[in-house]
């Protein structure tokens, strides 16, 4: 029986999915490369990237063996530990004017990446818990809500605190994503926005910090300070429309190569892609996440219990939200925050997060018929 599991599991697998990531990380080593080839700070961080992949891909394996069911416990288990470390880690010294990273031995942790597994996991099962209840269960139905809204706001807030705003928004986005599944009405819907329109500016005055704030001021007219807060969007634009339609060519992006495009490897290593594989070599990323989220959906659509669909649907507004804002920053139609690509931009913390994400959904995919266990 173990090994008619294993090989249904093999064969339940999205593969498609799976090989889509793959590309994705195989494109980000070769950009990574190409930002670091010039200088000897980053020279040595696309073999850091495979070192990190090769972990991750193991952790993949050990969450994709399991069934996840298992994952409610975790879940909360994962949520604790990091909303501690939320905490603890407003303590540490700022990094990029926010305090969101621990320093242990030269390896830089992000508790707000787990957390965002965490947190996913968590609202998956109270929404499943939810909708398990009768129509006449509404004091149950009222706690569950109230958890709901306890479970997001805390991580929220200690997040903005760092501050990070836009991490922040990524938990609204799987929130949301989990919201719209369940099928919320358009006067809800109508009434967020209206919310929304209303704490804008207060969030503008008085949650953000002046850096975030020249930060939007220069997202609109980014001539205000083109060799300070303005730098970054005005070289990053520079970069993606020299690469025209084929791009410079590797390793001959002037951008890139001679360090007027900052944080290159990381924040924006979409602009890297454009600039030397061109217009081409950018719409293949975008095609290759849009195949990525599509699959996610299905798998959400066809997954065999609640817990399992809403899991996937908050793993696809995680990606979501971080694939149209990393992109959108570097072309100049969103602010710049510090959210990655994923899968793409250098980075520990968030290879392992998107990749534990990745084994969820696969593991579901793997497991989306009742009847293969009986096999």
């Amino acid at each position: 029986m173990g090994d008619n599991l294993f090989k249904n599991l093999l064969k339940n697998t999205d593969y498609i999915a799976f090989f889509a990531m793959l590309l994705l990380v195989i494109i980000g080593v070769i950009a990574i490369f190409s930002a670091g080839y010039m200088t000897e700070l980053n020279k040595s961080e696309y073999i850091k990237q495979i070192v990190w992949f090769s972990v991750t891909f193991v952790i993949m394996i050990v969450v994709w063996a399991f069934d996840y069911s298992i994952f409610g416990i975790g879940g909360y288990i994962i949520y604790g530990i990091n909303l501690i470390l939320l905490i603890a880690v407003l303590f540490m010294p700022s990094l990029g004017g926010a305090s969101s990273w621990f320093n242990i031995g030269g390896i830089l942790y992000q508790p707000s990446e787990l957390m965002k597994i965490g947190y996913i996991i968590c609202m998956a099962k109270l929404i499943s818990k939810f909708l398990e209840l009768g129509q006449n269960d509404k004091k149950n139905k009222i706690i569950i809500i109230v958890s709901m809204a306890i479970l997001l706001i805390v991580p929220l807030i200690l997040i903005l605190l760092q501050p990070d705003f836009g991490t922040a928004v990524v938990f609204l986005s799987i929130t949301a994503f989990m919201i719209f599944k369940m099928g919320i009405k358009y006067r809800y819907i109508l009434l967020i926005l209206c919310i929304a329109l209303v704490l804008i500016p207060l969030v503008y005055f008085f949650v953000l910090n002046p850096i975030q704030q020249e930060r939007i001021n220069v997202f609109l007219d980014p001539s205000l300070d083109p060799l300070g807060s303005g730098y970054n969007a005005i070289q990053s634009k520079i970069a993606v429309g020299s690469g025209m339609l084929f791009g410079t060519g590797f390793l001959k992006g002037t951008q890139t190569q001679y360090g007027y495009l900052p944080i290159k490897s990381s924040d924006f290593i979409f602009s890297v892609i454009s600039e030397e594989f061109g217009f081409v070599g950018s719409v293949v990323v975008i095609v290759i996440f849009t195949i990525l989220l599509l699959r996610i959906i299905n798998i959400s659509r066809n997954a065999r219990d609640n817990f399992a669909s809403y899991m996937v649907i908050g793993i696809a507004g995680m990606f979501a939200f971080h694939f149209i804002q990393n992109i959108g920053m570097t072309i100049g139609l969103l602010p710049i925050t510090g959210v990655p690509l994923p899968f793409v931009s250098y980075g520990g913390s968030s290879l392992i997060t998107n990749g534990i994400a990745i084994a969820i959904v696969l593991n579901i995919s793997a497991r989306k018929s009742n009847n293969m266990f009986l096999d």
